[in-house]
């Protein structure tokens, strides 16, 4: 009779005995297959790895009892069961519930198709691990690790999307958020640190009044709690002589990306458009920043993005292609294209006129006015970087609003708790402890 064959999947870089186990258990059913789950999905659900999928492959190889190994590209099991059909599927049964429940049920789904069977192990629980764990999120958190991971993501992924966070407790929900959709985790790729929400937050108006000091100490306390990688909202960059020094600490700190736009004198908001005097930069003028910057960097992770106006002011097409030119030229890792436009077209020309001139270049987006896009549709044109880029403060701005007026109303806040607020219990799970 033909040896019974078996597949289990693997995405830890700390293997400890209960690894050992299970896959001894596993081969003990028949000819054991291993999927190793890649890099982009084990950071699409977890942490990013320490170990590289090829590190973490050759591993598990020299594991006695596995007959092969395979490189996994889904969370979802579809692609290997329905190729190698297996005898048996093996796991622990903590996928029972939590966010790998749709995996489990879709797992069965499949086994039920041409007769397979899922043999679940009880998941064996380890505070040596769990220490582990804490000392490899730790290590990915520093700087020097930290910094390259945006660029190693737009190179693999294609497009990241990025989400707005303003203290620590919003760098922790863009940690942590994440659902599961046809099989796959979908979650943020990164945070961005807004000038806008900065100020927002202080009271204070949008125009580069808060310090970098102070604007600094925003990404330290996001930095200490999380592990994605930051992009920096640098407003105009300021002097020249100053960007180089600003590039300088955000790389020494493990920012990836510094985001620069090219207007001139006192900066407002961008949505204000042609409603308030805004003065776009000089290219030359704006290109020598970047010169500058680029100059005081001292890693190849770090990036500089330069945001261009032109489209916000009304200076028409071909003023931004231009624009974009000369910037990519003066050695900008990348091009954000900015419009308040409700309707998409001119980001869209913008996009395709500069993709048959530059394949290369990241592109950067901020679709707050334009925002029936869906992501796909912007990856499909070339895009690399989708920010949203104020969500989290505009919406706990109505909330705290209603939950402060009903407490006046009610002269208690019975009907508040109730209608508006969390239990406090469910907001201290997101806090990290102590390592």
């Amino acid at each position: 009779m033909a040896k019974k064959t078996v597949f289990m999947s693997l995405s830890t870089d700390i293997i400890y005995g209960a690894h050992i186990e299970l896959i001894r258990r596993a081969a003990e059913l028949g000819e054991l297959t291993v999927g190793v789950l890649s890099d982009e999905v084990v950071a699409s659900y977890k942490r990013y790895p320490l170990l590289s999928c090829q590190e973490r492959m050759r591993i598990v190889a020299g594991i006695k009892g596995v007959k092969e190994v395979i490189r996994q590209d889904e969370m979802s099991y579809r692609e290997p069961l329905r190729r190698l059909r297996p005898d048996y599927l093996v796991h622990g049964d903590d996928w029972r519930t939590g966010f790998q429940q749709p995996v489990r049920e879709e797992c069965l789904a499949l086994l039920a198709e041409y007769g397979g069977e899922l043999v679940e192990y009880p998941y064996s629980y380890n505070e040596e691990y769990d220490r582990l764990e804490a000392a490899a999120r730790a290590q990915i958190s520093v700087p020097d690790r930290r910094r390259g991971r945006l660029k190693w993501l737009i190179e693999n992924k294609g497009m990241v999307v990025c989400m707005q966070a303003h203290t620590g407790l919003t760098g922790l929900i863009v940690e942590k958020a994440a659902l599961m959709e046809n099989g796959t985790v979908r979650q943020f790729d990164a945070m961005w640190v807004s000038s806008l929400c900065d100020s927002t937050t202080k009271g204070k108006p949008d125009i580069e009044l808060v310090d970098m000091t102070s604007r600094f100490r925003t990404i330290d306390d996001i930095m200490e709690v999380t592990t994605k990688p930051i992009i920096f909202d640098g407003d105009t960059g300021g002097l020249a002589e100053h960007f180089g020094y600003t590039v300088r600490t955000l790389e020494r700190m493990g920012v990836s990306m510094v985001i620069i736009e090219d207007k001139t004198g006192l900066k407002k908001n961008s949505l204000f458009g042609t409603e308030v005097a805004q003065t776009q930069a000089d290219v030359e003028d704006f290109c020598h920043k970047i010169r500058v910057g680029k100059s005081a960097q001292r890693t190849h992770d770090f990036m500089i993005v330069a945001r261009i106006e032109s489209l916000i002011l009304e200076k028409g097409m071909e003023d931004a292609l231009a624009r974009a030119r000369a910037y990519v030229e003066a050695g900008a890792d990348g091009i954000m294209i900015h419009s308040r436009r409700k309707e998409p077209d001119e980001i869209f020309e913008f996009i395709r006129r500069f993709r048959e001139e530059d394949q290369k270049t990241a592109v950067v987006l901020v679709p707050t006015s334009y925002n029936a896009v869906y992501e796909e549709e912007f990856q499909k044109r070339g895009v690399n970087v989708i920010i949203y880029a104020n969500h989290l403060l505009r919406s706990s701005y109505p909330a705290m609003q209603k939950t402060a007026e009903t407490i006046l109303r009610c002269h208690r806040a019975k009907e508040a708790d109730e209608a508006f607020c969390m239990p406090i219990k469910e907001i201290l799970t997101l806090i990290p402890e102590e390592y």
